[in-house]
């Protein structure tokens, strides 16, 4: 039997669940946001009190184009897509208590998207409810609204494809022109709730009528729901889950800032996120200091918490270099010829923003007085994989693992030079190198003004960024790409 949920905000949406984890009587649920329903926001929330957590929406043609990868460093399972970036991550804490939340207009993909993710999540849910034009003009969202015969194609096609406990929950949401400045309706919500046999979750009361816990219950009642969900409320401040009364909005920060440094959050998303519980205060000192933060690292130093940082990256260092350790020979350095070899990849997200292997090479090699290092490439013709070797000091040097782009074989190939001779590669809490940041540190200190501001900060940032990325793409323009099909040698284009 279809189970229906009433909001009165744009987040809500129609979802197909398994029943068999997640109930919706009496439940308090952090709605799904876009850019904020990232994984430290959903455990953050559960911390607090709330029942279920939802992720923001995720496109389905993404999603389907994603490897799920179980990531032991942090603990988590990632859903990566083609360019390594993270689209969904997580973890045990959250598995039967987290609904995911996908923009699908396509009965197959949308299938395909829910086998992918169902035995990590809870529930799956199908947004019908977003009138915003990046979700409408794919005929996601509200779109679907007025096309009934697709809905029936989707929901069906979910629940017969996925397990046998899956159902299906709609979220019926407000007039598609309102937005939400507008006031919730309470009457209509009751109407349908006394209407129907079914669980109703009621939203939309964080504009004037959910300041606090206790404003929860009040807001069910009011509406007649069986359920309440919460968005901006929960956004500004999540601690308004704790049933004994909400935190300080800098304290519920903090404990924001530890969920996303331990599980190695995005630092745009972070700060995003950071900035919308600042909301007045984005224009204080300190929202000046985190708009200019670059990392997280940066972050933790804005809000007191640089021991902290450090401390948690000691710790995932060590579960990597135990996971190394036990990972056998593979990611020992072997001989191939006249060429060192070893089994690694390139992991962007292991490394900080605008931070890569090849640019400490390239520093190493300067401090060293040699020449600066050669990349050989080969593309393999049967699937148009790249492999890279990067000779220095007259010493070959390749992984074994072939890469889906020239710029991540040549980076993995560095990081096989850099782990052979013991030198630093840059990942993100590796001990001070004293290489790049050497010298971004004796570039500010040669610096004209000694001006601290954070015009001045981002300034120096982008200029050290600048030349580094300058160097390292002079280094690859004397690369040679040799045709996996032939074995031809031609230059890099």
């Amino acid at each position: 039997m279809p189970m229906f949920s009433i909001s009165g905000t744009e987040e809500d949406d129609i979802m197909s669940n398994s029943m068999g984890k997640l109930g919706f009587h009496n439940k308090i649920i952090l709605a799904p946001m876009v850019r904020v329903g990232t994984l430290p926001m959903r455990l953050l929330a559960l911390d607090y009190g709330a029942d279920i957590v939802f992720c923001e929406e995720l496109i389905d043609i993404k999603m389907a184009r994603c490897r799920r990868i179980v990531n032991d460093v942090l603990k988590t399972v990632d859903f990566v897509a083609p360019d390594d970036r993270v689209m969904f991550r997580t973890c045990a804490t959250e598995k039967d208590r987290v609904v995911f939340q996908m923009g699908t207009a396509d009965p197959e993909r949308a299938l395909a998207v829910a086998l992918l993710v169902e035995n990590d999540v809870a529930a799956v849910d199908v947004n019908m409810g977003c009138p915003k034009e990046y979700s409408t003009k794919g005929g996601m969202g509200s779109a679907l609204l007025s096309n009934p015969d697709r809905i029936e194609a989707i929901l069906t096609t979910l629940v017969r494809g996925c397990s046998e406990t899956a159902t299906t929950c709609v979220s019926l949401l407000r007039m598609k022109e309102e937005r939400p400045r507008h006031p919730v309706h309470c009457d209509y919500i009751r109407a349908i709730a006394e209407s129907v046999s079914i669980p109703v979750i009621a939203s939309g009361g964080s504009l004037d009528l959910i300041k606090t816990n206790e404003d929860i219950e009040t807001f069910r009642k009011e509406t007649g729901a069986s359920s309440v969900m919460l968005a901006r409320a929960a956004m500004w401040n999540p601690s308004i889950f704790r049933s004994q009364g909400a935190l300080s909005v800098d304290e519920a920060m903090k404990e924001y800032i530890k969920y996303a440094v331990r599980y190695d959050n995005n630092t745009f998303n972070t700060k995003y996120c950071l900035c919308q519980m600042l909301r007045d205060r984005v224009e204080s000192p300190m929202g000046k200091r985190l708009h200019a933060a670059q990392t997280n690292e940066e972050i933790c130093e804005v809000f007191g918490m640089a021991g902290f940082y450090q401390m948690t990256q000691v710790e995932l260092e060590a579960q990597r270099q135990v996971l190394q350790d036990t990972s056998g020979p593979s990611l020992r350095p072997a001989r191939d010829g006249d060429v060192i070899t070893m089994a690694v990849r390139f992991e962007r997200r292991e490394y900080p923003p605008q931070i890569t292997p090849k640019m400490y090479l390239l520093e190493w090699s300067r401090q060293e007085k040699i020449d600066q290092p050669a990349y050989e490439t080969e593309q393999r013709a049967q699937d148009r994989a790249f492999q890279s070797t990067v000779t220095v000091a007259q010493t070959k040097y390749r992984s074994t693992l072939w890469e889906k782009s020239k710029k991540f074989a040549e980076q993995a190939a560095a990081i096989v030079c850099l782990r052979t001779l013991g030198v630093p590669e840059g990942r993100i809490g590796e001990e001070n190198s004293g290489l790049v940041n050497k010298r971004k540190r004796g570039e500010r200190r040669l610096s004209a003004s000694e001006d601290t501001s954070v015009t001045h900060s981002i300034n120096r940032k982008r200029r050290v960024t600048e030349e580094s990325q300058k160097e390292e793409r002079e280094s690859s323009d004397t690369l040679m790409v040799v045709n996996g099909s032939c074995g031809q040698t031609v230059p890099r284009p």
